[in-house]
C-alpha cells in the first residue's frame, strides 16, 4: 500500500525540474521500499485520472480469491518501479557518472519509464490481455505495452504536460525495450534501456519490484535480494554487467519468478477462477462492448476491475449467463480441476496447446458424449523469461570493480546443481460440470496414452472428485 505523507509546491517543465531537490517532491511511504520521493514531473502524470485508474487494477488479477492478501494494485507497483529505476540510475551515476555522461534528463526519462510502463494494463491485468482478448478478437495480437504508449501520449495531450518530444520518445522506447531491443533513439547510452524493461537478458527493476511485492502480499518467502544486484552492477561497453560473484544471486531472480508463476500466478484454483471469469466476460462482450475501445485511450482508461461488479449487479437479461458464472465464483462452485501433466522434456520443442476437442476425441465410447463446452483447458508455460533458453547465457559479468572487460559464464562453471532445463509446460483439464469429472479424467488419460504412449500425470484423479458433491464447503 502507498500512502501520501505531505505535499510541497511543484515546479514545471522537464528541464527545470531537479530530480535531486526534495523541496519540489512529494514524500510517500511504501510498504515494500519504505520512503519514496517523487519529483514534480512524475507527479504531473500521477495526478491524472488515467494514472489513478491503476488503483482499481489489482496487480495479480483474480489471485486474491485464493491468496486473500493479494489485493495490491498496479498503482503501488508502478510507483515502486519508478523508485527502483531512480535508485538504479543514481547508483550508476555515483560510481560511473563522469565516464557514462549521465545527465539529469537521463535520470528523469528512466524514472518516467518505470512509472508509466504499466499504464496500459486492462482489467485483471494479464488475464485480460492473454486470455480474454485473444478469444473475442479471434487471436488478434494486442499488448498492454503498446497501449501504454498510446495512453502516455493521451495523458500528455489531455493534461498539457510539458515534456519535450525527444524525451517522451525515449520514455516510450524504454517501456517496450523488452519487446523490441533494437528500438533506440540514438546510438548512445544503450545501457539506459536495460533498467526498466531489459530486452537483453530480462534483469530489470520491474521484476525486482513485483517479485518482492507479490511474494510479500501472498505471505511467501523470497530469497532473492535485488539490493545486491543494484549495488554490484556497472556499465561496460554500453551494457549493464554484473559482478561474477553474484551469479547465483541473479539465478535466484529467475528462479523466484518461476516459483511465483508455479505457486501463485498459475495456481490450479486461480486458473479455474480465471477460466470462469473469461467465460463470463466473453458472454458479456457483445452487450457491454468490453473490447470495443482497446485502441482508444480516451475510452479505454475507463475500463478497470469494476467490470466484474458491473456484470454481477446488472439486471439485464443479456448478462444472465455472465452473472450466473460470477455467482458460481462467489459461491465457490468452481470449474472442477480434474488433473494435469507436465509435457515430457523431449516433446517441448514441437508442443501444441491441447484443446477441449483433443480431449473429446480421446473419450471412451461407453461414456456420455462430451461437448466442447463441458471442458476447460489451461496450457501453462513456466520458464526463466527466455523460453527454453537459459537467460544467464545472455548476461555479461565482470571480475571486480577495477575490471574493464566483460565476459559470459556458463552454468557448469558455477554449479552442477542448477536445472538443466529452463522451461515447463503444464497441461490442465477442468470440468465445467461436476458430474462429468470422471468422464473427462478418463479422456484426459487416454489423450496422454495416445500422444506419449504413457500416462505422464503424476497422480490419478481422486475418487472423491469423481463423485458429484453439492453444497460443498469453500476450499481455498
Amino acid at each position: 500500500m502507498v500512502t501520501f505523507c505531505d505535499e510541497n509546491f511543484l515546479c514545471s517543465g522537464f528541464a527545470s525540474s531537479s530530480t535531486d531537490d526534495r523541496r519540489f517532491s512529494k514524500h510517500i511511504h511504501d510498504n515494500v521500499h519504505g520512503n519514496i520521493y517523487l519529483d514534480s514531473l512524475s507527479l504531473k502524470f500521477i495526478d491524472t485520472e488515467q494514472f489513478q485508474r491503476l488503483r482499481d487494477l489489482k496487480q495479480l488479477g483474480l489471485t486474491y480469491m485464493v491468496y486473500p492478501g493479494a489485493v495490491h494494485s498496479r498503482f503501488e507497483h508502478s510507483v515502486g518501479v519508478c523508485w527502483l529505476a531512480s535508485e538504479a540510475i543514481h547508483r550508476l551515476k555515483t560510481y560511473q557518472g563522469l565516464e557514462l555522461g549521465i545527465e539529469r534528463c537521463d535520470i528523469q526519462t528512466v524514472k518516467l519509464a518505470g512509472l508509466l510502463h504499466d499504464v496500459g494494463h486492462g482489467p485483471f491485468s494479464h488475464m485480460f490481455e492473454r486470455e480474454f482478448l485473444p478469444r473475442v478478437l479471434n487471436g488478434l495480437k494486442w499488448s498492454h505495452e503498446e497501449m501504454s504508449l498510446k495512453m502516455i501520449d493521451y495523458i500528455v495531450d489531455e493534461h498539457n504536460i510539458e515534456i519535450d518530444s525527444e524525451s517522451l520518445k525515449k520514455v516510450k522506447e524504454m517501456i517496450i525495450a523488452s519487446e523490441n531491443s533494437t528500438s533506440k533513439s540514438s546510438n548512445e547510452k544503450h545501457f539506459l534501456y536495460d533498467i526498466v524493461a531489459n530486452g537483453r537478458n530480462g534483469i530489470d527493476v520491474d521484476k525486482f519490484d513485483y517479485i518482492v511485492r507479490d511474494s510479500r502480499a501472498c505471505g511467501l518467502g523470497c530469497n532473492f535480494q535485488f539490493q545486491r544486484v543494484l549495488e554490484t552492477m556497472r556499465v561496460i561497453d554500453d551494457e549493464i554487467c554484473y559482478r561474477a560473484k553474484e551469479y547465483l544471486t541473479i539465478h535466484k531472480l529467475f528462479a523466484a519468478r518461476a516459483d511465483l508463476h508455479r505457486t501463485v500466478y498459475t495456481h490450479a484454483k486461480v486458473k479455474a477462477i480465471e477460466l470462469m471469469f473469461v467465460d463470463a466476460m466473453t458472454k458479456a462482450n457483445d452487450y457491454l462492448q468490453i473490447a470495443s475501445n482497446i485502441d482508444d485511450p480516451a475510452q479505454y482508461w475507463k475500463l478497470d476491475d469494476t467490470i466484474m461488479k458491473t456484470i454481477e449487479t446488472s439486471s439485464h437479461q443479456e448478462l444472465k449467463e455472465s452473472r450466473d458464472l460470477i455467482l458460481r465464483i462467489r459461491r465457490r462452485d468452481l470449474y472442477q480441476f480434474c488433473n494435469e501433466f507436465a509435457v515430457p522434456k523431449d516433446k517441448l520443442e514441437h508442443f501444441k496447446n491441447v484443446t477441449p476437442q483433443d480431449i473429446i476425441c480421446s473419450q471412451n465410447s461407453s461414456r456420455p458424449a462430451l461437448q466442447e463446452d463441458d471442458i476447460a483447458m489451461s496450457n501453462v508455460k513456466i520458464d526463466l523469461t527466455r523460453g527454453r533458453k537459459n537467460p544467464l547465457e545472455s548476461i555479461n559479468f565482470f571480475q571486480d570493480y577495477e575490471s574493464t572487460e566483460k565476459f559470459s559464464i556458463t552454468e557448469d562453471q558455477i554449479s552442477h546443481l542448477l536445472p538443466a532445463c529452463c522451461q515447463d509446460m503444464i497441461v490442465r483439464v477442468y470440468s465445467k460440470k461436476p458430474d462429468l469429472v470422471e468422464a473427462i479424467s478418463e479422456a484426459f488419460e487416454n489423450f496422454q496414452m495416445k500422444t506419449y504412449g504413457m500416462k505422464t500425470q503424476v497422480h490419478s484423479t481422486p475418487e472423491k472428485k469423481k463423485r458429484p458433491r453439492y453444497n460443498k464447503p469453500a476450499v481455498f
